[in-house]
């Protein structure tokens, strides 16, 4: 365990929605002496810095100063820096600075090892993390952190022995993990494919850097993992396979969603949870927010939030998760100059409606092709207004734009606030206004 008393702990970005707030109460918390630096601006992060605003801590905002990083003793280092071509980060260790991370942290100071969960894998993630979280808590006390929620040590002195944690961990996170020897006592991979290429070079440098969460495990432990998936991992600890042959009742369509709720179901099994438990609970799972996220539903009209879905691929997925003729889609946003083709006929052959908005609005309306129902409507506003006019029992309104949202909305987390706003206010105000 990390003694930082006295340390002079530079923590490598703030971020403007507060991704190293957490860590940074924790280590002025331990008595250490902390510099934040950023290269953003004071006013850009100033939402971030009204949060730490009384803590006993020193800035370097618009910059970064090499000779900060040759005078630390320790190095907190965001898990989207690459510390092996960072040139700040070579002068810290270079200097005899020590690099570590937020998640290294948490994990060599929470109670027991025996209670963590960590989770990896290309896609499905969060949302099997937060299963199982959910699971979870239907039995006990849980947290949730890792890649997914926020810091876990602004809780530690909550974290008892006997709770459950579980962690969403990337590659990113991994990769420091170990130089610390550690995995947790039941880990688990959801899938594989080539990604962050960019970081990790090549395929099989990411798949050296998932291998980790399975590393340091022992015999006494549980890794969870697709039986595709055996020969890519080198696993000696205890197995399980996930079984995909029966569907489990969810709130959250599509096929990927029960892969997820499979995986949960199996983890929560290590857990010691019955499959009867872990499937009772998981029909209350409603999703993470603005993933598909189950919103509510009045009259029969089901509504679902996919504001995340900022990529044509992610917005067909999603489309398909429904029954064709079935689904009031919002589509369109700021204009990535990706192609839009596939994605507006794949809406033309499976929706019962499409409502354009943003800057790709028209364009995702011109490449409608047979669909009757296209309406161009500009602002999501407007084509909440015009859903509320058609929807009727038994079909679906979801916003999955396919599109990212810096043309009307600062980010996809604003876009899509305010369309689980609207609905929401629907489900509390007459039927004589429409919707039905």
């Amino acid at each position: 365990m990390q003694n930082l008393r006295g340390k002079k702990v530079l923590v490598m970005g703030l971020g403007r929605f507060g991704g190293g707030v957490g860590v940074t109460r924790f280590c002025a918390g331990q008595g250490a002496q902390v510099l934040v630096t950023d290269q953003l601006t004071q006013e850009q992060l100033s939402d971030s810095l009204e949060s730490i605003k009384t803590l006993p801590i020193e800035y370097r905002l618009g910059e970064h100063d090499p000779e900060d990083f040759r005078q630390a003793d320790i190095v907190v280092v965001n898990p989207a820096v690459d510390p092996h071509q960072n040139e700040l980060l070579k002068i810290a260790q270079d200097a005899g600075a020590m690099l570590t991370s937020e998640i290294r942290l948490l994990t060599q100071y929470l109670p027991n090892r025996q209670r963590v969960i960590g989770i990896t894998g290309t896609a499905g993630k969060s949302t099997t993390t937060a299963m199982v979280g959910h699971a979870l808590s239907q039995i006990g006390q849980v947290w949730v952190g890792g890649n997914l929620g926020g810091s876990l040590l602004e809780h530690l002195e909550e974290i008892q022995p006997e709770d459950w944690v579980v962690l969403e961990l990337s590659s990113f996170m991994l990769e420091g993990l170990h130089e610390d020897h550690w995995s947790p006592h039941i880990a688990a991979a959801t899938n594989l494919s080539p990604n962050h290429l960019d970081r990790h070079h090549d395929l099989a440098q990411y798949i050296q850097a998932k291998q980790v969460i399975f590393d340091h495990q022992t015999t006494a432990d549980w890794a969870v993992l697709p039986s595709s998936l055996l020969l890519t991992f080198n696993v000696h600890s205890q197995c399980l396979y996930p079984v995909t042959t029966e569907s489990i009742a969810l709130l959250l369509p599509g096929e990927h969603n029960q892969i997820n709720a499979q995986m949960a179901l199996t983890i929560c099994q290590c857990a010691g949870m019955t499959l009867a438990e872990v499937g009772h609970a998981l029909k209350t799972f409603v999703g993470l927010d603005h993933r598909l996220q189950f919103v509510c539903e009045q009259g029969g009209v089901r509504c679902f939030n996919d504001s995340k879905s900022t990529t044509p691929a992610s917005a067909i997925l999603a489309i398909k998760s429904f029954e064709p003729g079935t689904v009031h889609l919002i589509l369109g946003g700021y204009d990535k100059k990706s192609d839009l083709t596939e994605l507006a006929q794949q809406a033309s052959k499976h929706c019962m409606a499409v409502y354009t908005i943003g800057e790709t609005g028209g364009q995702i309306a011109d490449c409608c092709m047979g669909l009757d129902e296209v309406y161009r409507c500009e602002t999501l506003a407007n084509a909440l207004l015009k859903i509320r006019q058609q929807a009727r029992s038994g079909e679906v309104v979801l916003l999955s734009p396919g599109c990212a949202s810096w043309d009307q909305f600062d980010h996809f987390e604003q876009r899509g606030n305010a369309f689980v706003q609207a609905v929401r206010q629907w489900e509390q105000s007459s039927v004589d206004e429409g919707f039905l």
